[in-house]
């Protein structure tokens, strides 16, 4: 294998629990909520799907269903999709949606899996290509710098910089022609069958782990290590 191409949320991230990124906005903006509405908030919006990176909604609205299907295409729509599942959640303040949404793009919000530093490291010391293919909204760059990882990245292929989304076989192929690797050469690792196994098309090797919390997922990247002889 001459490259990795990796997904970035569930993959090498894990966004924070949807309790956590409520409080941190109301925090930051001031507001307070009684201890049990506060938790009764968090899970209607986890019941919604308003967290990027977190559950998807357990019942998408009709009138956001051809938004969603085309959220990661630009920065404008995935705003307007996940502020829009958002606000069928009552808050306290309408500036909070926005506040929200803001919040999820921080570094802060974000946390890597526990082997991740090792797998990308060793892949560079090996001289293995590394680059991360995501369907996103923003430009997560700085949340790899931010946790010290973005020095084992060569290249960043994000869907809202190309107008596509993963399964698009598109995606894909630039990623390879940035890292100089036949696609035969190349192994994509993900965690949704659907988006990263678009991947296959093009002849690559696709392997797949869990999108699970940090602490229930220690070490299912160390895997990759092997699959690279």
């Amino acid at each position: 294998m001459a490259a990795v191409l990796f997904d970035f949320s569930g993959t090498l991230f894990r966004v924070e629990t949807t309790e956590s990124w409520l409080r941190a906005v109301l925090a930051e903006t001031g507001h307070t909520l009684p201890e049990s509405e506060l938790a009764c908030t968090a899970k209607a919006l986890e019941a919604a799907g308003a967290l990027p990176g977190g559950a998807v909604p357990v019942e998408l609205p009709a009138d956001l269903a051809d938004l969603w299907a085309v959220r990661d295409e630009s920065a404008e729509l995935h705003r307007a999709a996940y502020t829009g599942l958002s606000r069928r959640v009552p808050l306290p303040d309408p500036g909070l949606y926005d506040a929200l949404y803001d919040r999820h793009m921080e570094p802060a919000a974000w946390s890597p899996y526990p082997d991740a530093a090792e797998v990308l490291r060793t892949l560079r010391e090996r001289g293995v290509g590394v680059g991360v293919v995501s369907n996103i909204g923003w430009d997560l760059r700085p949340v790899f710098r931010e946790h010290g990882l973005d020095a084992y990245v060569d290249t960043y292929v994000l869907s809202y910089e190309h107008g596509v989304q993963k399964p698009d076989p598109r995606l894909f192929s630039v990623a390879c022609e940035a890292l100089g690797a036949d696609p035969r050469r190349v192994l994509m690792v993900g965690d949704s069958r659907t988006a990263d196994g678009g991947a296959a098309a093009l002849g690559c090797r696709v392997h797949f782990v869990d999108h699970l919390p940090i602490g229930q997922r220690p070490n299912a990247l160390l895997p990759v290590l092997d699959l690279m002889h």
